[in-house]
């Protein structure tokens, strides 16, 4: 079986390849653009194949598909980041509506019978009143960012294509992913990379936040790569799946027990920089739906997905900071 994954490079990217190379029936391909990094895919970068491809350029996402002819895609290369979003919205909405297109339009052309992965996000439910907690797959979509629009937006292209061209799409909603690799353009990674600097002595002992307040549904990337491999195992073509571990932490809470982790002393500080203009004030899902389609639930403790994200930043700055 052949598989692409785009946007292999990332985070989620890349612990999806190094998940599904465990799979020895599986051949992972991936795209890239040429300025990316390789460093998530060091030590198994030479079992993959990658193709650079600007996902915003229709001929050249056209040639990588129809020379790969795969079986599965699994289309994850996106503008990811809210707080970004909000300083380059034109950029986050045209790049992620373009690049899924460009990906729909050469499958229909050259492997319409292709499985295709679209990762949502529970950005696009937004604005959620508490008595409609937990979100459930019918919770109608109030974003309150730009990604968020852009996400809906993914979404409601997949099901058109899905309905117009009978297309073999699922779409999955996936809630805040982290763990280790996240970039610290994240909040959970932020506060990781800063506990790390602090730690080697490379930065005074002062934790700069934004919003501690919201509550958010936690993943750890690995139990979420497995996710995706039973959704196109076993969802519907044509449905919408929420992906999350089911239970509401607040940003405080887990900055505390990052805290402890790190076994250090730190003041807190607001940085109003770190503030978005409009922001969920509380977020958990439930995933009822595709646990009864696939069996799958998160399985690493989240106190173990902190420690790992910790660890992974330490070791970033001893090496490179």
């Amino acid at each position: 079986m052949k598989v692409l994954i785009t946007g292999i490079t990332g985070m989620t990217g890349s612990h999806l390849a190094e998940y599904l190379l465990t799979k020895p029936e599986v051949s992972v391909c991936g795209t890239l653009r040429w300025r990316d990094s390789l460093k998530y895919l060091a030590g198994f970068e030479d079992k993959l194949s990658l193709y650079d491809c600007n996902l915003r350029d229709a001929y050249g996402v056209a040639n990588v598909i129809r020379e790969i002819q795969p079986d599965q895609i699994y289309h994850l290369a996106a503008e990811t980041c809210v707080a970004t979003s909000w300083k380059n919205p034109d950029q986050t909405i045209n790049n992620n509506i373009s690049c899924q297109l460009n990906i729909f339009e050469a499958a229909r052309q050259f492997c319409p019978h292709t499985r295709i992965l679209v990762t949502g996000s529970s950005e696009s439910y937004g604005l959620v009143s508490p008595e409609d907690l937990p979100v459930t797959e019918n919770t109608g979509f109030k974003p309150l960012s730009p990604y968020g629009v852009s996400k809906v937006s993914q979404d409601v292209l997949a099901y058109q294509y899905y309905k117009s061209y009978n297309m073999d799409i699922v779409r999955v909603r996936v809630f805040n992913l982290t763990g280790p690799r996240q970039s610290p353009k994240f909040a959970l990674a932020s506060f990781a990379r800063q506990l790390a600097l602090i730690a080697s002595g490379k930065a005074p002992p002062v934790l700069q936040v934004g919003n501690l307040d919201a509550y958010r549904d936690f993943t750890d990337f690995r139990d979420v790569v497995k996710a995706y491999w039973q959704a196109l195992g076993h969802c519907l073509p044509g449905e919408a799946y929420n992906v999350g571990s089911g239970k509401s932490r607040q940003l405080s809470a887990a900055l505390d027990q990052l805290i402890e982790l790190s076994g250090l002393n730190v003041r807190i500080k607001r940085n109003p920089d770190r503030m978005r203009p409009s922001d969920i004030p509380h977020m958990v899902s439930d995933i009822t739906k595709f646990k009864g389609a696939t069996g799958w639930a998160p399985g690493i403790p989240f106190q173990q997905t902190l420690k790992d994200l910790l660890n992974y930043w330490r070791n970033v700055v001893e090496v490179s900071e």
